[in-house]
């Protein structure tokens, strides 16, 4: 039986990922020669921009086959700006290989990287790569492994040569003493059993029995195999290879299961048609099926495409522990998990039942607790931080406004996380960003496939509010001021940072239509987009305390009167009023994104660094000085990053190194920043139920 191994390939840029990627197609037989990105001639950075820029923008899959092992290889990207990507792509692993640079070494984004992994338990493979240049560190860089990735590492052989073009990697076997000591004392940790009978009798475990306890907890994400090489030279892949069908899990899946998949990436092809990639959990798809997505979404799958050797053939089927692509669901979205017609273990809940009850996980991912249900779902998944920049959008030619929003939502659909925002008062289109590069991209994207020049304003950081105590309002029906047909009482309470917004009922589920409570708890999530200060609430509880509404209602003729009658429109009308009371009541705090830096500086700059630093509201730690560089660590501001970047080349002579992650939320000091609202405020009662009652 073939086994399938969906692996993730992930590094900080310019580390060697697509490299690796080549190396390994080209080792498998999938490939006649090793690709460059430099030539822009790589298997997987197939966009144009991909190639012109050497980096990888979208994720990209592609198998090969390891023995018996079917393996799905996902190329993603490395720059800090596509960590959306990355994100999307975790959700669907069996198992990562984590690229480390041998001469650049662990860097903010393997960092960050890392401690996904470990926090998700995805099984993790660590490969060095670019021995074979000049500065290149094998010990050295092991400690550092260990001091700031993860503690419980393993070096899998010996390197030689290092820096010089035959440099090499060694397998450790049966006959290294200090290897097998290595394994029992990592092994031991988590297998205490292991260490008894190692003391007792060091004879007694062979070392075909350590390589299969190796084996299990590598699956288990436990500890965390590395290897060392070169993709330029293939030094050490064959290696790698060898351990990528051992150490990490393939299995075969449940074909005969129920249907169940999700939803990791959304393009368009040739003819402007939606295609889904699906990784399967369990379960069989086949040409004409009927699939549900989304709750009660259901549409009829009309093609079918596998990755199989290098290439995607047609198929008829696509079955668990694949990655297929499928056409015909034109209301899919990223994140949307996927069943069979008829079954309700495709839901795409998101606490959409009233009770704040998340939906459940991908089926058949025991690694991972709580899924991310609907494509907006998806973008608050949280395995990453969310973007920190937004910028307002506008075409260049005033002709094109109309085929610029169609575009965007088209480029929303593959990355939700740009957060189209319409600011409908001023007329103006914003976009959330992780950084510049993606501007960059992001407008030659559109220039080159959509023939829409673009400008943007200058990037503003995104903040966040949080909520200071709890607060409540309630407005009755029939009761003035109110001139709504509805009753709607809520209590708003803070909620721990990265639970997302949860909503509960306090009243009788059946005391009013569902389509009410529905309403009710839509409208909560759109108005928390905007609060006090314009900022997002994004953690908070809502509880609906009070709900009433009048019974439909008509004249002896029989005729519906709108006018005596409750409607859900009463209540999205209604709940912004009592919700923003509640929240004012409540009081906020605005948060701003701080950064975690490292600087690498030569040490006579020190000074005018540091001075540079407290200008941009910096927190630098004690710097580690040494003769010619230093470090300086720290905390940053992520509205200063971008300034400290511009400034860092005339502080340094050119010589300073600056990386920098998401770190936090932190409560702005000084003047607290406001961001203009898109809508009519509900704290100006007046202006909002002018405009209101004027559409109503």
């Amino acid at each position: 039986m073939v086994r399938t191994l969906n692996l993730g390939i992930l590094a900080h840029v310019d580390a060697g990922k697509t490299s690796l990627t080549e190396r390994l197609l080209y080792a498998a037989g999938v490939i006649d020669e090793v690709g460059s990105v430099d030539d822009g001639s790589t298997q997987t950075d197939s966009l144009a921009l991909e190639r012109q820029r050497g980096i990888t923008i979208k994720s990209a899959v592609v198998s090969f086959a390891i023995d018996d092992v079917t393996v799905n290889l996902i190329d993603t990207p490395g720059h800090p700006d596509f960590i959306a990507e990355v994100e999307r792509a975790l959700g669907v692993l069996d198992g990562a290989v984590l690229v480390v640079s041998a001469v650049e070494g662990v860097q903010a984004q393997t960092r960050v990287l890392m401690r996904t992994l470990q926090r998700l338990k995805i099984p993790t493979l660590i490969f060095v790569n670019k021995l074979d240049r000049a500065g290149a560190r094998n010990e050295e860089l092991v400690k550092t492994i260990t001091d700031k990735l993860a503690s419980e590492v393993i070096p899998m052989g010996s390197t030689s040569g290092l820096g010089t073009p035959t440099a090499g990697f060694a397998p450790y076997g049966r006959d290294d003493s200090g290897f097998t000591l290595a394994m029992v004392d990592l092994l031991a940790e988590h297998d205490e059993q292991l260490l008894a009978t190692f003391v007792e009798n060091e004879k007694a475990l062979s070392y075909d029995a350590l390589r299969a306890r190796l084996a299990e907890q590598t699956k288990r994400a436990l500890v965390h195999p590395v290897y060392f090489g070169s993709a330029i030279t293939g030094a050490g892949t064959d290696d790698l290879i060898k351990g990528i069908r051992d150490l990490l899990p393939a299995g075969e899946g449940d074909g005969d299961g129920p249907v169940a998949g999700s939803v990791f990436k959304v393009e368009r092809g040739p003819a402007g048609e939606k295609i889904a990639f699906v990784r399967m959990f369990s379960g069989a798809i086949r040409t004409r099926d009927r699939l549900r997505f989304r709750g009660d979404q259901e549409a009829k799958v009309t093609a079918i495409s596998v990755f199989d050797n290098g290439s995607t053939l047609s198929r008829t089927e696509v079955s668990a522990g694949q990655i297929g692509k499928l056409w015909g669901l034109g209301g899919i979205q990223i994140g949307d998990r996927v069943g069979a017609a008829g079954n309700n273990s495709a839901g795409g809940g998101n606490g959409s039942d009233g009770t704040g009850d998340p939906g459940t996980g991908d089926p058949g991912d025991g690694r991972r607790g709580e899924g991310s249900g609907s494509g907006a779902a998806a973008a608050e998944s949280g395995y990453f931080a969310p973007p920190t920049l937004e910028t307002v959008i506008a075409p260049v030619r005033t002709s094109d406004k109309g085929n610029l929003q169609v575009a965007l939502s088209q480029l929303a659909e593959q990355d939700p996380l740009i957060n189209l925002r319409q600011d409908d008062l001023r007329h103006e289109t914003f976009v959330s960003l992780y950084g510049e590069v993606q501007k960059e991209v992001i407008q030659t994207t559109l220039a080159g496939e959509f023939g829409i020049e673009v400008t943007f304003r200058e990037s503003t950081t995104i903040c966040i509010e949080r909520l200071n105590w709890p607060g409540a309002a309630v407005e009755f029906n029939k009761v003035d001021p109110n001139p709504f047909l509805a009753t709607v009482g809520l209590r708003v309470e803070p909620a721990p940072v990265n639970t997302g917004v949860i909503f509960r009922l306090e009243v009788e589920l059946g005391s009013m239509p569902y389509a009410f409570i529905k309403a009710v708890e839509e409208t909560i999530r759109e108005t928390l987009q905007q609060s006090i200060h314009g900022w997002q609430i994004p953690d908070c509880t809502v509880v609906m305390t009070h709900s009433g509404y009048s019974a439909r209602q008509s004249h002896s003729h029989g005729v519906f009167d709108k006018s005596m009658s409750s409607t859900a429109g009463d209540f999205r009308n209604l709940t912004p009023l009592v919700l923003m009371k509640a929240i004012q009541q409540a009081g906020t705090t605005v948060l701003e994104p701080m950064h975690r830096f490292q600087l690498e500086i030569p040490t006579d700059t020190t000074r005018s660094v540091l001075a540079a630093l407290a200008r941009l509201r910096a927190i630098p730690q004690v710097p580690a000085l040494a003769a010619a560089t230093s470090t300086l660590e720290g905390e940053l501001p992520a509205a200063a990053v971008y300034k400290l970047e511009q400034q860092l080349p005339a502080l340094t002579r050119g010589e300073g190194v600056l990386e920098s992650a998401f770190d936090r939320y932190h409560p702005v000091t000084g003047r607290i920043p406001t961001r203009p609202r898109t809508d009519h405020d509900p704290l100006n009662r007046r202006e909002y139920l002018l405009h209101v009652l004027r559409r109503v």
